[in-house]
C-alpha cells in the first residue's frame, strides 16, 4: 500500500469514474485501475462496484475515512518537515546557569519566539552541576555552563562559544560602602554587614572567600536571595554583571570599585551535545544566544568548534 494508491482511491471516490480520476491525476486509466487493484489486494476485497457509475462497496465505505486520515497525516508531516528544514518548527531543549537564565537566555528566547512561533521549548536553569546533569541525562541538548569545566562530560560536549563577563561588587545607593569615594577589601570586610558569599563559578572564587573569612559577618545564600537583600540595602556582594544589569541600569544598585582588588571575571561556555546533524532551529537558537551575548557586552573567547 502506498500514497499513490490512496490518492487514486480518493480521486475515484470524488469523480465517480476511473476515467475522470485518471484525467484529474494526469495519468492513464490503466494506471488508476492498477493502483486500485493493488489496494484492493492489500485490504482483502473490492472497494468499488464497477458499472456505469463507480460506487463504494461496504468495504470501501469502511476504508475511506482511514485513507483520508492517512493522507492528511502525511500532508501534515511534509508541511512540518518543510517548516523544520527552514527553522520554523522543531524543539529546543536548553539549560543555563541561573545567573544567565534571565539576562542572556530570556531575551534570546523572546527573539526566537517572535521569529519562530511554532518552535517547542524546554528550558531549565540551575547550578553548573545541574546543567551538566541535564546534558548528561539527555534532557537538554544545549547548555550554558561555567568555564573551564573539568568534568568528564564537558570533554564530550561541543563548545560553541566561551564568554567572559565582569563580576562587580554592588550595593544599594544608600549603603555606606556605596557612599564612600575609596573602597578597599578591609572596608568591605568591616562595613558590608553582611557580606554575601556568592558562588557564581564552579566553586567560590578565592578572593570572595578571603573577604568572607575576614568579614565581621558573611552569609552564603542563593543569588536570587542575595539580589533581594542587596536591593533592600541590607547586604553587599560580588555579582556577575549580566545578573544585575537591569538594576544597574535603573540605578537601584550601584557598582563599587575596589581599589586594592584586581578586576574579577566569570567565564561561561555555550555548549551542545554532539550529533551528526544540527537541526536548523538549533542553529537559529545558537545564533540568538550569541547575538544577545554581544548585546550584553560579553567578551567572546575562542571556542573549540561549533
Amino acid at each position: 500500500m502506498d500514497v499513490d494508491q490512496l490518492t487514486a482511491f480518493q480521486r475515484v471516490v470524488r469523480e465517480g469514474s476511473f476515467t475522470r480520476a485518471a484525467l484529474a491525476l494526469g495519468i492513464g486509466q490503466p494506471a488508476v485501475s492498477a493502483r486500485i487493484q493493488a489496494l484492493e489486494a492489500a485490504v482483502g476485497g473490492p472497494l468499488f462496484t464497477r458499472g456505469r457509475r463507480v460506487a463504494l462497496t461496504a468495504l470501501g465505505e469502511v476504508f475511506l475515512p482511514f485513507a483520508r486520515r492517512a493522507t492528511e497525516i502525511l500532508d501534515e508531516g511534509i508541511a512540518s518537515t518543510r517548516l523544520a528544514h527552514g527553522g520554523q518548527r522543531g524543539r529546543v531543549t536548553l539549560a543555563a546557569l541561573g545567573s544567565l537564565a534571565g539576562g542572556l537566555v530570556g531575551p534570546a528566547m523572546a527573539a526566537m519566539i517572535q521569529d519562530h512561533p511554532e518552535v517547542e521549548w524546554l528550558v531549565r536553569s540551575g547550578s553548573h552541576e545541574t546543567v551538566l546533569g541535564l546534558l548528561w541525562d539527555g534532557i537538554v541538548e544545549l547548555g550554558v555552563i561555567a568555564w573551564p569545566s573539568p568534568e568528564a562530560i564537558a570533554a564530550e560536549l561541543i563548545r560553541v562559544a566561551v564568554w567572559r563577563e565582569p563580576v562587580r561588587l554592588v550595593a544599594a545607593p544608600d549603603h555606606p560602602l556605596a557612599r564612600r569615594r575609596r573602597v578597599t577589601r578591609d572596608d568591605i570586610a568591616r562595613l558590608a554587614r553582611p557580606f554575601l558569599r556568592l558562588r557564581w563559578w564552579r566553586t567560590h572564587h578565592p578572593e570572595v572567600t578571603r573577604i568572607a573569612d575576614r568579614a565581621a559577618r558573611s552569609i552564603d545564600v542563593p543569588m536570587e536571595t542575595a539580589r533581594h537583600l542587596a536591593l533592600r540595602g541590607m547586604a553587599v556582594g560580588f555579582f556577575p554583571r549580566t545578573y544585575i544589569a537591569d538594576e544597574l541600569a535603573a540605578g537601584s544598585l550601584v557598582a563599587i570599585t575596589v581599589r586594592d582588588l584586581a578586576p574579577l571575571w566569570r567565564d561561561s561556555a555555550l555548549v551542545r551535545k554532539p550529533r551528526v546533524a544540527v537541526a536548523p532551529v538549533i542553529m537559529a537558537t545558537l545564533g540568538a544566544l550569541q547575538a544577545q551575548a554581544e548585546q550584553l557586552g560579553l567578551m567572546r573567547r575562542t571556542g573549540r568548534r561549533g
